[in-house]
């Protein structure tokens, strides 16, 4: 289905009436006001975007709408012509309000057909007509031009597939008005573009879609209009033709942030690595590179380029089976990332929730961890070289911190990718590795995490940033890398390319 046609036909399906209407809405929460006398409102079949920061209310403002929290005295919640002063989860389920939240709330142990068609199995005790979930399923995934095996149990699907056995459990409840809450955040940039092409076709239907996403882009290619919201309260609605991703990115933060290209040219200064046609069969080939002191090598690529596996055998642990790297002129032959700790490369992963830090533990015990050696005194550990280690990177990062021994889990996702990157400076680096360093990072604290990166850049740090949203790498590397199955396909630098003709290339 061509977007043309999609777009024809979700335009006849709309009315300028609002489908669903939201007017003083507050909500406090011990003290805190979360939101304040916020308006929203959605038109049937439109796709509508909720942008806002971390903590700006959108999350609350959903629940709001589905039941889950009770606003204020004097909220008014108009739905399909009906009045509410507040809504119920029940009311809001039966009148086809849906919700998809990042986590999806699936069960993986059970079929897609059970996933999808689950509300069969609700209400009073019966026997479970199996043939019956099946069809529903059937149905609900053709309505979206989708086939899957609904016997398979959802674990065996991949995240794409599971989000859209969400969509579809969502159409089976009657759906009018759909939720999704960061529905890209795991997806690649393929599966996106598929994922977006569904929501067109709900949209064509005649139902609404509220998209809430840190990626700007998409925002702007699959939205009619954009609702902002800053700390608890409305800064506008805005129509997205026109809208830019810094306009959007100001009107969320409060903040102009000057987008400009940082390369500069580092040619007159030492190779700190040198990668020499490494290969590791089925991961990446042929890969040859320099990163030189100061400078910032941006790799961009597709999921699925094999840019975190050449990371993983910069950083000892994945062997590489042909070629060869080398650290300051010393060939590297890491047995693990011990070793390469020790020659001097950090490596911090994509995965910061399960891979970079340890959530249960105190910011202070993720900062020091990979730097022990530093803070020992006679074999123990000395509280006080831990203490003004760590208030040291705190402060130089600007880490927002209540206290040292704070779990980190208490930081938000910027803080504690701070901390992440303070955890490997620690080690005193020459090679600093960044996985997708902004992923689950809003929009006000990238710009933040950039500036650290060019500062160290200029401090005389080389930096690999990989990324698979191109802009942030044309904006903050020297030179980019397009990877693709798992080959270096072009070199790029950003003074004498155009941003488009890079996304062109990457995206085709």
């Amino acid at each position: 289905m061509g977007h043309g046609s999609m777009h024809q036909s979700a335009s006849a399906a709309r009315t300028d009436q609002p489908l669903l209407s939201l007017r003083n809405i507050n909500m406090t929460f011990g003290g805190v006001k979360a939101l304040k006398n916020v308006t929203f409102e959605v038109r049937p079949g439109e796709v509508h975007c909720l942008a806002g920061e971390n903590g700006s209310g959108k999350s609350t403002l959903i629940k709001v709408i589905t039941g889950v929290y009770r606003p204020a005295e004097g909220a008014i919640i108009e739905y399909d012509g009906d009045v509410y002063p507040h809504m119920s989860p029940v009311t809001a389920q039966e009148r086809g309000i849906q919700v998809i939240w990042q986590d999806l709330a699936l069960f993986p142990e059970m079929s897609v057909a059970e996933n999808i068609a689950f509300h069969e199995v609700l209400g009073r005790p019966r026997l479970v007509d199996y043939s019956r979930m099946r069809q529903i399923a059937i149905e609900a995934l053709s309505r979206l031009g989708i086939t899957l095996d609904v016997d398979l149990p959802l674990k065996e699907y991949a995240i794409a597939q599971r989000q859209i056995v969400a969509i579809a459990r969502a159409l089976v409840g009657e759906a009018k008005v759909v939720f999704m809450d960061e529905p890209t955040a795991s997806l690649t940039q393929s599966e996106t573009d598929y994922l977006l092409e569904i929501v067109r076709g709900l949209s064509a239907s005649g139902v609404a879609v509220v998209f809430v996403s840190h990626r700007l882009a998409e925002v702007l290619e699959i939205s009619s209009r954009i609702t902002v919201l800053r700390d608890g309260a409305l800064v506008g609605v805005y129509p997205a033709d026109g809208m830019t991703q810094s306009k959007i990115t100001e009107l969320m933060t409060g903040k102009t942030f000057d987008q400009h290209v940082r390369a500069r040219a580092k040619d007159d200064q030492p190779v700190v690595l040198d990668v020499r046609g490494l290969g590791s069969p089925g991961q990446f080939e042929d890969v040859s590179l320099t990163v030189r002191r100061g400078e910032t090598v941006g790799i961009t690529g597709l999921l699925g380029a094999g840019r975190t596996e050449l990371a993983l055998a910069l950083f000892g642990m994945l062997k590489p089976t042909s070629g060869t790297f080398s650290i300051d002129g010393r060939e590297a032959r890491f047995a693990s990332n011990r070793d390469a700790i020790k020659a001097g490369v950090a490596y911090l992963s994509e995965d910061r929730l399960s891979l970079g830090l340890i959530q249960p533990q105190s910011i202070a015990d993720n900062l020091v961890i990979a730097s022990l050696h530093k803070i020992l005194s006679g074999g123990l550990l000395a509280d006080d070289r831990k203490r003004s280690l760590v208030a040291r990177w705190i402060a130089d990062l600007g880490v927002k911190i209540g206290h040292q021994a704070d779990a980190i889990s208490t930081l938000s996702g910027g803080n504690q990718q701070r901390v992440a990157i303070a955890k490997w400076l620690a080690t005193d680096p020459k090679l600093l590795i960044l996985d997708s360093p902004t992923v689950g990072v809003d929009v006000g604290a990238r710009a933040g995490i950039f500036d650290i990166v060019a500062k160290l850049a200029e401090s005389g740090l080389a930096i690999i940033l990989i990324s698979d949203e191109v802009p942030e790498v044309y904006f903050n590397a020297d030179r980019v890398l397009h990877m693709a199955q798992g080959r270096i396909v072009g070199i790029y630098d950003p003074h004498q390319t155009r941003l488009e003709e890079i996304e062109a290339a990457v995206y085709a």
